[in-house]
């Protein structure tokens, strides 16, 4: 799984934050609402039961408003409802709006106000007020009644439905606006980030040498202490291979006099001859070996262009097919499209170059070579994969891994130092891959070699 972006965690976080925020902040002005709707019907239910009591007349005992200036008491299904009980709960006056709703009012005492929620038949709920009066009669009689309104939660609910439905809509539109404008921000503010991620994907194409100037103080010290490593990994290189090769050099001359000088008629007869004569071998061998280890740098090549595979191989196969054209052998090559390696051409052409030379050399008609991409959706540049095959001999089992070892030659009869595979094993490891022996379906060795994508 590829690792998300800082820009896109700072913007995940940002929009946790954001919907907390506006989350709460929608709550609260609910709840405010709610509250400040349920005091709005309250006082509107306190104006119904002041406006039943000064329309309210005395009738047979009883009280009944005569002439009311609201309406909706005198329609079913209103959404406002009335009644006048007297102290034995009689009711005295019933609006004709409270027909079939299955209202039932609370009882309360003289003096005392109640108000609630109340259900009607059909489950939806209503708000009412009740409040408990004491009537003085004509006759100067005082009798205890209960005046009740109640009003439908249906508008409240719609109302508050609505307001929702606004607040998610405005919190929305604002919170899209804020992450756009906090991305663009993030955008510009994150841009030197991004160049210097394109720089070094440059300076790994081979591209650059270098990162570029011109960066705000806070990356100024990453970007120049990255050059001066960039800088110096190069001169360690060229120092290093410089004084492989000066060294490796500087042996040849007097191993070439001492070759010569044991070819004399007078040093052939010593009896130390034959093994002098090997110690300047074994010496002619290191000389050669650590000369082709400073032709080859190993590593990912930083700074140096992938290497065209197709191309290296067409051009080694070319090679060795007029070395030993004399054996009229066939090479069959089979290159993946887009197939590169990361890292010095080099050590392509001496991994390559090692490989090919012993098929060529233990071949008896035919070698095979195939190049593959390894491919991972985690990395930026694919790998290598490199088979070469031949119809010789082949190895033995219990000889593959002694082979990659320095100085090891399965046939003394077959020209060479024995140094060729140690070195391919080393540039392979160096370059953080891995070598293979097998047997070929065309009879004889199969050597694969892998290079991980990075």
């Amino acid at each position: 799984m590829q690792p998300r972006s800082l820009s896109t965690r700072l913007l995940v976080s940002l929009s946790i934050l954001l919907i907390l925020f506006f989350g709460v902040t929608i709550l609260a002005l609910d709840l405010v609402f709610q509250d400040v709707s349920r005091r709005a019907v309250q006082d509107r239910l306190e104006v119904q039961v002041l406006a039943l009591l000064s329309a309210s007349e005395e009738d047979d005992g009883g009280l009944r408003p005569d002439g009311l200036a609201e309406p909706r008491f005198s329609n079913p299904g209103s959404g406002l409802y009335g009644e006048i009980v007297d102290a034995d709960g009689v009711p005295t006056w019933r609006s004709k709006s409270l027909m079939g709703t299955g209202i039932e009012f609370p009882r309360v005492r003289t003096g005392e106000r109640r108000f609630g929620e109340l259900q009607r038949a059909d489950g939806s709920s209503v708000l009412s007020l009740s409040v408990g009066i004491e009537w003085q009669f004509r006759n100067g009689v005082l009798r205890p009644f209960v005046y009740s309104v109640a009003e439908s939660l249906d508008p409240y609910y719609a109302q508050l439905s609505r307001l929702r439905g606004r607040l998610f809509g405005w919190f929305g539109v604002l919170m899209v606006l804020l992450l756009g404008s906090f991305a663009y921000t993030l955008r510009r503010l994150l841009s030197p980030l991004r160049r210097v991620e394109q720089e070094i994907e440059a300076i790994e194409a081979g591209d650059l040498t270098e990162l570029g100037g011109g960066y705000p103080r806070e990356l100024l010290g990453i970007t120049t202490n990255l050059n001066a490593l960039l800088r110096s990994e190069r001169e360690r290189l060229a120092r290093y291979r410089n004084t492989l090769g000066n060294l490796a050099h500087s042996f040849k001359t007097p191993l070439a006099v001492m070759r010569n000088l044991l070819t004399t008629q007078q040093v052939r007869e010593l009896s130390v001859a034959k093994q002098l004569d090997e110690q300047v071998g074994r010496m002619d061998d290191i000389v050669k070996y650590q000369l082709r280890r400073a032709a080859a740098s190993g590593g990912t090549g930083l700074g140096t262009a992938p290497t065209d595979v197709r191309e290296a191989l067409e051009g080694l196969r070319g090679a060795l097919l007029k070395v030993y054209v004399e054996r009229g052998l066939t090479c069959e090559l089979t290159v993946a499209e887009g197939c590169t390696f990361t890292g010095d051409r080099e050590d392509l052409t001496e991994i390559a170059g090692n490989l090919l030379d012993n098929a060529f050399k233990w071949a008896r008609t035919k070698v095979r070579i195939t190049a593959d991409r390894i491919v991972s959706p985690a990395a930026r540049r694919d790998g290598l994969r490199l088979v070469i095959e031949d119809d010789g001999p082949g190895i033995p089992l219990a000889s593959r891994s002694r082979v990659l070892e320095r100085g090891a030659r399965l046939d003394e009869r077959v020209a060479g130092q024995g140094i060729g595979l140690s070195v391919v094993r080393e540039l392979v490891e160096l370059n953080g891959g891995s070598i293979d022996i097998d047997k070929s379906a065309l009879g004889g060795a199969r050597i694969e070699l892998k290079i991980a994508p990075v």
